[in-house]
């Protein structure tokens, strides 16, 4: 929903205008708050089907009620001990990532402009190995590895990137180079660990929600209620610096602020979430394109993209315990796999429009 003076234009297709008596009006683009609303019951409906899913099934309606509080003390128990952290930091991990990679793809003006492609993932993968090849730390360390290897990374991309400020194609080209850097020390750092800790670090790498509990909810939900606002208050700037910077200076936006402002949201919202599951591939890159093609809307499309990202990986996990029997897979080779093909469609995509 935006806020426009009531100047007399049309709106645009698929959206409509509701009037005002101080002369403003309130333009609601329908088809996205539909795709809006779809994305939500999607994402519930996975994460109830996956909350009921395990060793011990318990039906969907067993499981709403025991969400609302009127289930059995066994079910009490696997639900809100055992399942639904998993699914909570699922969810949470999907919504950073989405939410991030429409931020960096509209920063950039480029659909390859994600966290994955940019490096950050690999940046945030490094501080976690430090961690655990080189000092042997708890989970809380790698965390924080985790997250002060992310932002590191995305400090270094923006300070290479500069020139006159930020131009999309050279912050992707940068991090591109510092990806290959960050996947090379990555490399090193495992062949210089012993067995225990390569293995370790071979399972954190893969990106996985298995374990994940109470712990990682908690910092993941604070960071989102902060930073969630923050980037939807700045949306408005981030729609119009698609114009071009120069116009955008010229309608009153402060280009190069809201552009930090909002790098910096996108990188502690790409490195949180990959201290909480691991690097889980793609999302970040898919999430983005997908929601805009649901609600072909033009902009940034953020808050599709989070509901996206959200209903994508829970889905995934589901795929992950459900697919392959008792050989369960770590969510972020599923991922990996449908991001991989995602990929190569949207790369013949893009050369047969003539853009690459």
């Amino acid at each position: 929903m935006k806020t426009a003076p009531n100047n007399g234009r049309r709106p645009a297709p698929g959206s409509r205008v509701l009037r005002t008596p101080g002369g403003l009006s309130l333009r609601l683009d329908v088809r996205a708050l539909v795709v809006v609303v779809l994305l939500l019951v999607a994402a519930f409906t996975a994460s109830v089907v996956l909350i009921g899913t395990g060793d011990f099934p318990i039906p969907a309606g067993d499981v709403v009620k025991t969400l609302l509080g009127d289930g059995e003390p066994g079910q009490e128990f696997i639900v809100e001990q055992l399942r639904l952290p998993r699914v909570l930091v699922g969810l949470l991990v999907g919504a950073s990532l989405g939410l991030g990679g429409a931020l960096f793809q509209s920063i950039s003006r480029n659909p390859l402009g994600s966290p994955d492609v940019l490096g950050l993932s690999q940046g945030a993968t490094a501080g976690a190995l430090v961690v655990i090849v080189l000092m042997s730390g708890s989970a809380r360390a790698v965390t924080v590895g985790a997250l002060v290897g992310g932002l590191a990374t995305g400090a270094a991309i923006y300070l290479l990137a500069w020139k006159r400020g930020v131009h999309g194609y050279r912050l992707v080209l940068v991090g591109i180079g510092v990806n290959a850097i960050a996947v090379a020390v990555n490399g090193y750092l495992i062949t210089k660990a012993d067995l225990v800790d390569a293995a370790r670090a071979v399972v954190w790498m893969t990106g996985s929600l298995n374990g994940r509990g109470w712990e990682q909810v908690g910092p993941l939900s604070a960071l989102c209620a902060v930073l969630v606002p923050l980037v939807l208050v700045n949306a408005r700037g981030l729609r119009m610096m698609e114009m071009g910077d120069d116009l955008s200076n010229a309608l009153g936006v402060r280009v190069e602020r809201v552009r930090a402002l909002l790098m910096v949201a996108a990188v502690l919202l790409t490195a949180a979430a990959t201290a909480a599951a691991g690097p889980v591939s793609f999302v970040a890159l898919t999430a983005p394109q997908l929601a805009r093609r649901l609600t072909r809307s033009p902009g940034p499309n953020l808050v599709p993209s989070l509901c996206m990202g959200a209903a994508l990986l829970v889905t995934a996990d589901w795929v992950s315990q459900r697919a392959f029997g008792a050989d369960q897979l770590p969510v972020g080779v599923v991922t990996g796999v449908i991001g991989g093909l995602y990929l190569l469609w949207l790369l013949v995509a893009e050369r047969r429009a003539g853009r690459i």
